[in-house]
């Protein structure tokens, strides 16, 4: 298990590097799969498309998950806000531009942009289920989430654009602390 992981890892960040150095439409599979020391079979075991790279995204059931424990008391927008609060709380600063330049590539992609709403769409039904498993009405919920979603888009892409020395972690905490309802408790569950 641990080489699948290593190698998953090693197919992004060579595909990454390759994107930046000579742009998405002009990298192939075949260019991943070799920089990676893999045949592209391999490649497609681990992502379906070229574009999947980009878009791996492990944390969503765990958002989910956080956002059900937060206080079913609160409105549904809080919830989730505070459930993203949590979330990002406990996910590792990265490290070096890597995810500088991965959002950068998007953002400057059209094909890639939408994939980022349809990446969305994905979190947000999960967030939709989270909700409403614990009673929250379906259009509540999926406003709720979708509200919440679009306002750590704008952050993450913000940040990306306009390099202002402020921490990805900080420029989300900031977002979220921005979308929360005036006296909000910053209470969050963890």
């Amino acid at each position: 298990m641990g080489n699948a992981v290593a190698t998953r890892a090693l197919l992004q960040e060579q595909a990454m590097a390759l994107f930046v150095q000579r742009g998405f439409d002009e990298t192939t599979v075949a260019q991943i799969a070799e920089a990676a020391g893999v045949s592209q079979m391999t490649f497609f075991r681990y992502f379906p498309t070229k574009e999947a790279v980009v878009f791996d995204d492990p944390y969503d059931p765990v958002i989910a998950d956080v956002i059900a424990a937060q206080n079913p008391g609160l409105p549904a927008v809080e919830r989730v806000r505070l459930g993203l609060l949590a979330a990002w709380t406990s996910v590792p600063e990265p490290v070096g531009d890597a995810t500088r330049d991965k959002i950068r590539l998007i953002a400057g992609h059209a094909r890639l942009a939408a994939g980022v709403w349809e990446n969305n769409r994905r979190t947000e039904d999960l967030i939709v289920e989270a909700l409403t498993g614990t009673g929250v009405g379906r259009l509540e919920a999926r406003v709720a989430a979708g509200a919440c979603l679009g306002g750590l888009t704008a952050a993450l892409l913000d940040w990306a654009s306009e390099p202002d020395g402020q921490e990805l972690r900080e420029r989300i905490m900031t977002a979220l602390v921005l979308m929360g309802e005036p006296g909000a408790t910053s209470r969050v569950v963890q």
